[in-house]
């Protein structure tokens, strides 16, 4: 017979109050209660906490140990069973994933492509799935149909997955993670497929140039791309610097280690030229500290497609990219001035291996860099 009674299950002090057939109240000196049912499975003594009084009543405790031994006397592990209820869909854990690494990421812009990537290619096969229901064949799902014509979104869409699975194993929802090497067998070697960024001769760079200063672009953009160009900076770090990132008195911009595609602070010497577009950039000025503000978008940079879209707009965008003027620089560095490939290789902020080269590059490289951006203007401003 049960020995609990509502008032019984109120009043109960510090300890364990059995009601019968392995379902006791649990009281904790801090005057917390919860239910605990106990049950024999497979010869082992097992524990499964039922809830806590009052959202779990007395009568909601005997249905619910009626269910689980009912579940044992059938040969089911309740406790198993209560388990997987708890497991994650693929989406759900997708998403703790993100959160978790949000803040670590460099930009807004890279968990929006990583959620979206697997919005597009994994989630309408394995989105909704337990992710301890998910086989080798579901992930192949995934990314088969891409993996020979889409190389590189399907190397990142298996990444993503099998990262996602990952923070899964280290959880305990599931035991091996089906984007890992299970599925290595049945997918062909990736072919290596090297892409280049479209980019001008650099004899053609400076009509370039002209040709944008001629076209119906925002000022503020026009000044954003011909700076990019004056520094062979990448567009982000143009896009995004910031007046307090200008050094007028040293004709010096440094850009943060967090704004850094190889994370580290990176100083790039302004030529005369360079320093008028920011002079004019003033005239731009939006109350943020944005040395190029959007001008739809007050506080916020310009947008990468805007720099895209007057390349676009000036009929060159089937020939150059606003990143292959990086590229242009290089080959114009090369071929016409006797600048050293290390210095070359520092103005465009690649990371060097080589500890010497690095040394090198902290030491008197900065000096040869700067004659080199003067250089490039030099060129860039010639009749």
């Amino acid at each position: 017979m049960p020995q609990l009674t509502a008032a019984k299950v109120k009043n109960a002090g510090v300890g364990k109050h059995h009601d019968g057939q392995g379902l006791f109240l649990r009281v904790y000196e801090s005057g917390s209660r919860c239910w605990v049912l106990r049950l024999t499975v497979d010869g082992r003594r097992r524990e499964i906490g039922l809830g806590g009084w009052p959202e779990v009543s007395l009568a909601d405790a005997r249905a619910k140990a009626f269910e689980h031994r009912a579940a044992a006397a059938g040969g089911r592990d309740p406790l198993a069973d209560k388990r997987r209820g708890d497991v994650p869909t693929f989406r759900e854990a997708a998403k703790k994933v993100l959160d978790a690494n949000r803040t670590r990421w460099r930009s807004e812009r890279t968990a929006v492509l990583w959620w979206a990537s697997l919005e597009n290619h994994a989630f309408p096969i394995i989105g909704d799935l337990a992710v301890d229901r998910i086989s080798q064949s579901d992930v192949l799902r995934c990314v088969e149909p891409m993996w020979a014509t889409r190389t590189e979104t399907a190397r990142k869409v298996r990444q993503r997955i099998r990262t996602v699975l990952k923070w899964c194993q280290a959880h305990g929802y599931v035991q091996f993670n089906m984007a890992g090497e299970v599925i290595d067998g049945a997918l062909p070697p990736m072919p290596r497929v090297k892409s280049h960024f479209r980019s001008l001769p650099y004899g053609e760079v400076a009509d370039a140039l002209a040709v944008v200063e001629e076209s119906g672009a925002s000022p503020s953009a026009k000044l954003c791309l011909r700076f990019t160009v004056l520094t062979a900076a990448r567009s982000g770090e143009a896009r995004n610097a910031t007046w307090d990132e200008i050094d007028f008195n040293a004709c010096e911009w440094t850009i943060p280690e967090e704004r850094m595609k190889a994370a580290s602070e990176h100083r790039v010497p302004l030529s005369n030229a360079a320093l008028d577009v920011l002079d004019q950039a003033k005239d731009c000025h939006d109350g943020s500290d944005l040395v190029f503000p959007s001008p739809l978008k007050p506080g916020r940079p310009l947008s990468e497609i805007t720099l895209t879209k007057i390349l676009r707009d000036i009929g060159l965008a089937d020939r150059a990219t606003v990143h292959g003027f990086r590229a242009s620089f290089r080959t114009w560095a090369l071929e016409q001035t006797d600048t050293p490939w290390a210095v070359c290789e520092a103005a465009l902020a690649h990371s060097l291996g080589d500890s010497t080269q690095q040394i090198y590059i902290r030491g008197d490289a900065y000096t040869k860099r700067r004659k080199l951006m003067d250089q490039c203007a030099q060129y860039l401003e010639r009749p």
